[in-house]
């Protein structure tokens, strides 16, 4: 069955955990066997969506590409206007595209309209 899975993400990517890859993998998964999957990125989180925010050596995976190449293959993703300024190691840098850019509204449309939410 088809359903709408919200996922709310707000932990910095690169925190010593595999926290963000795991949700990320999730999210793919799940949108692979059919579901519309959307993420919105809040708190540290959102610099997940910045093209200056390059991977660890410690980490064998780049969460932005990762994020970014899902997003092309049609998972919607919304990431917090305020938390761009506020928030992450690379507080005020622009995200990877401006039209993901979003507001508490729009994530409030999305934890009505979908099915489950997740957070991670």
């Amino acid at each position: 069955m088809n359903q709408k899975i919200l996922f709310i993400f707000n932990h910095e990517p690169y925190d010593g955990s595999d926290i963000a890859w795991n949700g990320l993998r999730l999210a793919k998964t799940l949108f692979e066997n059919g579901n519309d999957i959307r993420i919105f990125l809040m708190n540290d989180s959102v610099d997940m969506a910045r093209e200056c925010y390059k991977k660890p050596e410690t980490y064998d995976t780049d969460l932005v590409a990762m994020l970014k190449e899902m997003y092309q293959n049609g998972i919607k993703l919304k990431v917090c206007g305020t938390c761009q300024a506020r928030c992450g190691i690379y507080k005020n840098q622009p995200y990877f595209e401006d039209t993901i850019k979003a507001t508490m509204q729009d994530l409030a449309k999305w934890v009505e309209e979908c099915d489950k939410v997740i957070t991670f």
